[in-house]
């Protein structure tokens, strides 16, 4: 038997249907603001502009903000633009500053926190596409890229929690219990 030369696939025609999507974060209102554990997130390309091949977000991290421990069986990669993050992967720490990006690939244990005195700011994408329509679900609409969510009360903030576990498994996602509970 001999190795034959194999003939790449043709590319696909052009999509006529498919629109160029700009993001303008800081004037375009129509781009959804949302406040998720005290951060907010601006989802900037979303799935449907991607035919779900990734989403991209705009994340401003308050000082000590930032997600807690999860896992999700999508590819997610982020680029911090301003400020400094320690990020956790798989239990080992490491200081992320501006320019630098990290890839957390699918399934791996994860969480990061601003441990600067001013808000960081990261550019996530996540491929595919779908983190975008879950921070939509169980996010709370703000006006703009930099506006806080509104703090939760006790109520509040249980009532996010069991509305985020609920809808986790159905966006491939698992909250894991923080680090030291023993849960």
């Amino acid at each position: 038997m001999t190795d034959q030369p194999t003939t790449p696939a043709p590319i696909p025609p052009d999509d006529l249907a498919r629109r160029l999507t700009v993001a303008r974060p800081d004037s375009d209102q129509s781009l959804p603001h949302l406040g998720l554990v005290g951060d907010t997130y601006t989802i900037l390309v979303g799935g449907g502009d991607t035919d779900g091949r990734y989403t991209l977000i705009d994340m401003h991290v308050p000082p000590g903000g930032g997600p807690p421990p999860h896992r999700h069986d999508f590819e997610e990669m982020f680029t911090v633009l301003d400020g400094e993050v320690e990020a956790t992967f798989r239990g080992q720490t490491l200081i992320l500053r501006a320019g630098e990006t990290i890839n957390v690939p699918a399934n791996a244990p994860h969480a990061f926190r601003n441990i600067g005195d001013q808000p960081s700011r990261l550019l996530c994408l996540c491929a595919p596409a779908g983190q975008d329509e879950f921070f939509t679900l169980v996010g709370q609409p703000v006006a703009t890229r930099t506006t806080p969510p509104s703090p939760l009360d006790p109520a509040g903030q249980a009532a996010f929690v069991a509305k985020a576990q609920s809808l986790a498994p159905r966006y491939s996602t698992q909250l894991l219990p923080p680090p030291g509970t023993g849960r």
